[in-house]
């Protein structure tokens, strides 16, 4: 006579089978391994995978290391945002910080709002300043628009442009004059980012500033711009 498996059991047996399996993969001495072992994280509730996350989070590998970080703000319980948090102020990798101000936006949880303000402000590393703008656009808290008006004036013109999508994510329909000053610029990627950013903020001068790039001499631009026009009338 079959033992009669009930279907939440079996779930959860495999589950537990799958959870062995994966810890053995990260304590592999084969970094591809380890990486395997975090993409299969991924599918499984989140206070299974995070503790496992934990044993590679300070891997000697850094695509590893950097992957278990992503995963803490694809796949967060409760523990998370200390985690990335600790990361963020401490660790003495500018890479592992950047991944964390990353992840963190990822979160979306508005307790990060200040230490990314402080990483944009404090942080000597452009890669994690660049983040951090990164990360305040994606939490779409309006605080932080004198802060990314700031970023405008970065040395880096990565930040800069980070900058322009975080103002258009948040919708801060007052940086337009700012944002409007880059239209000169000699680099293209600025123009279409700035025609992108200009799709999420709907003013005349907006319009204005779109119909005037939509004839810009780079393509790429000319195509971001007239999408923006796009989005704007259907606004």
């Amino acid at each position: 006579m079959g033992v009669n498996v009930q279907p939440w059991n079996l779930w959860g047996l495999m589950t537990q089978v799958d959870l062995t399996i994966i810890a053995n993969q990260l304590e592999s001495t084969n970094a591809r391994d380890r990486l395997m072992a975090l993409t299969a994280l991924k599918s499984l509730p989140a206070d299974n995978a995070v503790p496992l996350v934990q044993k590679v989070l300070y891997d000697e590998h850094l695509p590893v290391r950097s992957l278990a970080i992503f995963t803490l703000g694809e796949n967060p319980n409760a523990a998370c945002y200390d985690l990335l948090l600790n990361l963020l102020e401490r660790d003495t990798d500018y890479a592992a910080r950047a991944d964390a101000a990353a992840a963190l936006g990822a979160l979306q949880d508005l307790r990060a709002f200040e230490p990314l303000v402080r990483a944009f402000f404090e942080d000597t590393s452009w890669l994690v300043q660049f983040s951090a703008v990164v990360s305040l656009g994606n939490l779409k808290d309006a605080r932080a628009n004198g802060v990314l008006r700031q970023a405008l004036n970065s040395s880096e013109s990565i930040i800069q442009m980070a900058a322009m999508s975080a103002l258009g994510e948040i919708g801060d329909v007052e940086s337009v004059p700012l944002l409007l000053e880059f239209i000169p610029s000699e680099d293209w990627l600025i123009r279409q980012r700035l025609s992108e950013a200009l799709g999420n903020l709907p003013t005349p001068k907006s319009l204005a500033a779109l119909k005037y790039l939509q004839k810009d001499s780079h393509p790429h631009v000319a195509e971001a711009a007239t999408f923006a026009l796009e989005r704007l009338s259907m606004s």
